[in-house]
């Protein structure tokens, strides 16, 4: 008879460089004090260079194991929302920090429970349309290019959101 469990894939491993990098900020005597490797926006260029293709393998691990419902689908166009991308960034690392001990793991799964809200949210209406490969730029863009420009900012804030939608 085989084992039905031992299909399960277990979930993607952080980079290499990745988890270099957390060692070194964790050592005791560490001379590392750089970003926490979530805070996406933070991290040197080399550090984010890898970042796209775990966090797209970790959004496809999620996705084949507990989206059995439309609205739990993360969209592949996650890395076009911003806010999508820091909160797997968190949802991931947070991860191997929960599986230490079954308690934390439960918390972990209300956790992912509440990202699932936070992304329905923030996608609304368009997450229909992003789930199957027709994403839009943000709805809001408009509202957006209406603030005035920081003093001293060159680009103001539809530049920035632009940049970052790729």
């Amino acid at each position: 008879m085989t084992n039905v469990l031992s299909a399960f894939e277990p979930f993607p491993e952080p980079p290499a460089l990745i988890l270099e990098y957390i060692a070194e900020r964790s050592a005791e005597e560490s001379v590392v004090d750089g970003p926490v490797p979530w805070d996406l926006g933070a991290l040197s260029a080399e550090l984010i260079e890898p970042m796209p293709a775990w966090l797209d393998s970790v959004c496809r691990w999620l996705n084949g194991r507990y989206a059995w419902q439309p609205q739990d689908v993360i969209p592949p166009c996650w890395t076009k929302h911003e806010g999508l991308a820091y909160e797997i960034a968190a949802l991931a690392f947070a991860r191997k920090d929960a599986y230490a001990d079954a308690g934390s793991s439960v918390i972990w799964h209300e956790q992912y429970d509440r990202f699932l809200t936070r992304m329905n949210k923030a996608l609304g209406k368009a997450g229909d349309e992003c789930r199957v490969g027709k994403h839009d730029d943000r709805p809001a863009r408009f509202q957006l290019a209406a603030w005035p420009t920081a003093k001293g900012e060159e680009t103001g804030a539809t530049g920035r959101v632009e940049e970052m939608a790729g």
